[in-house]
Formats: C-alpha cells, structure tokens, sequence
C-alpha cells in the first residue's frame, strides 16, 4: 500500500510540472502574438554619397565682362555644358557660351562673344545639398563686332578657369552658381576678364 501511495506521488508530480510547461509555453506564445509590431520605417530620399549618374547637363544664363582690342564691353547671353564623369569626382566637361553686348565708344558697336572649350571637371560628391566644384577649360574664344569693318570678327585661343556649387533639388537636379576667370590670346597680349553665371543642372 505505501508503494502504490509514492508511484501515485511520483506520477502527480510529473503531471504538475507538464502543465506548468505546457503553460509556460502558451503564455510565451500568446505574448509574442499579442505585442504590437513595429512598423518598418518607409524609405525616404538620401543623399548618402553612392555612384553618381555618368552624365551631367547644365543650361543656364551668363554674363561676361571684357577688356580687349580697344573695347571695353560686357555682354549677356547663355551657356550650355556637358560633363561625362569617370567616377564619382572626376569628369571631362564640354563647353559653349554665347553672349551679346553693346561695346559703347563712339560708334555703339553691337558685339557677340562665342566660347567652345573642354578641359577637366572635379566635383565633392560629399553627400549634402551643396557639392562644390572647380574647373578648367581650355578652347576658342570668338568675338564679332557687326558694325565695324576695323575690328570685325576676331578669333583666339581661350580658356576659362573657376568653380561654383550645385545645389541638389533631389538626386538628378540641381541649381548652379559659378563664377570664372576668362583668358584669351588676341594679338600680343593675354587679356584677363571674368564671368559669372547660373543656371539649371540635369544628371542622369
């Protein structure tokens, strides 16, 4: 009688703790259906620096101040770009700027300017909004004055040299402000003169 008293004993036992596990389970499981999940945050724009787009396009407006051949003048116009990068600093651009001005004096000449150039591109993909940037463009410089047979149509070798900053609207457009040194070769001497410009920037 005392043995069957302990193997009923034993077995009560065995049964407590296989309920208590039992038990301990189902609480586990019904808390993990129960707790509120965590929504996965929606992706949103980065600017983080990545591999930029390969091709770079920028149309906008120029002003171009001049001191050669006996005239002082400036003009206003546009200038159009295309720059083909290598990596994600470095490009090759191309260049043309057209202008028309009034070169004063005595006679009010009319005056055109026409430059085509290339040369290097470096850009600071750095991740922000503003990605700075510097150039140098070497190429022809040409200037038509349509109301004189003395000075007439002139052309020389050019370059233009500077920098500006990109402002980024999203990961293909952007706002542009440059300003640049413009140097041309007309007759013995180097003449200095300056640009500035800004406009709309296309990558893609």
């Amino acid at each position: 009688m005392r043995k069957l008293f302990i193997i009923c004993g034993a077995l009560l036992c065995l049964s407590w703790t296989a309920s208590a596990q039992d038990l301990s389970a189902a609480l586990e499981a019904s808390a993990a259906t129960s707790a509120p999940t965590v929504a996965e945050p929606s992706p949103s724009f980065s600017l983080a620096p990545s591999d930029r787009d390969p091709w770079q396009v920028e149309v906008g407006y120029q002003y171009q101040h001049f001191n050669l051949l006996g005239q002082n003048f400036h003009t206003h116009g546009f200038n159009s770009d295309v720059t083909r990068y290598i990596n994600n600093w470095y490009g090759i651009e191309g260049t043309a700027a057209v202008g028309f001005g009034n070169a004063g004096g005595v006679y009010h000449l009319d005056a055109k300017s026409l430059f085509l150039g290339g040369g290097p591109h470096i850009s600071m993909l750095n991740g922000k909004r503003l990605e700075p940037w510097v150039h140098a463009l070497v190429g022809w410089e040409h200037l038509r004055f349509t109301q004189s047979s003395t000075v007439g149509s002139n052309g020389a070798l050019g370059f233009m040299a500077g920098g500006g900053v990109d402002y980024k609207f999203g990961t293909n457009l952007s706002w542009r402000i440059q300003a640049d040194f413009l140097g041309s070769h007309f007759g013995d001497a180097i003449q200095k003169d300056y640009s500035f410009g800004s406009g709309l920037v296309l990558n893609f």
